[in-house]
C-alpha cells in the first residue's frame, strides 16, 4: 500500500527537488504542511522532522471526481518526506489502493496513470 524510496540527500534538498519534479509531471502542488511547525504554533512539541506535500493533476482528478464524487475524501495525492534512522524518505500511498477502497474499477486506468507519475515524481526527488 505504501511506496517508499530513500535518498542521500538533505531532507531541505529533497523537498525543492520534489516542488521542481511535480512541475516538471505536469502536477501541481496545493499545499506542503511542515509537521513540526504546525504542531508547535498549537503547543505540541514534536522534534522529527516531516513534510508532507499535497499534489495534484487537475485532469486526472476531474475524472475521478465526475465518476465517483466521494473520492474527493482522498484527494490531494499526498507525498511524505521525512527522516528515518539517519536517511531521507519519501512516501505516499499507491493510488490504485487508494481508489481500491472506492471499489471503482472504471477508474483502474487513471489510478495506474496517477501512481506511476506519482513515483517518478518521487524518484527524480530522490536521485
Amino acid at each position: 500500500m505504501l511506496y517508499v524510496v530513500t535518498s542521500d540527500k538533505s531532507l531541505d534538498q529533497v523537498c525543492s527537488d520534489l516542488e521542481e519534479a511535480v512541475v516538471a509531471h505536469k502536477f501541481g502542488l496545493m499545499a506542503t504542511h511542515n509537521l513540526r511547525e504546525t504542531m508547535a504554533k498549537k503547543g505540541v512539541s514534536f522534534d522529527r522532522e516531516c513534510r508532507v506535500f499535497e499534489v495534484c493533476n487537475p485532469h486526472q482528478a476531474k475524472k475521478v471526481l465526475e465518476s465517483r464524487i466521494e473520492v474527493s475524501t482522498a484527494l490531494p495525492c499526498r507525498i511524505s518526506i521525512f527522516e528515518e534512522e539517519g536517511k531521507v524518505k519519501l512516501a505516499t500511498m499507491k493510488p490504485s489502493m487508494m481508489l481500491g477502497i472506492f471499489e471503482a474499477p472504471d477508474l483502474d486506468s487513471v489510478a495506474a496513470e496517477v501512481e506511476t507519475s506519482i513515483m517518478a515524481i518521487m524518484q527524480d526527488a530522490a536521485g
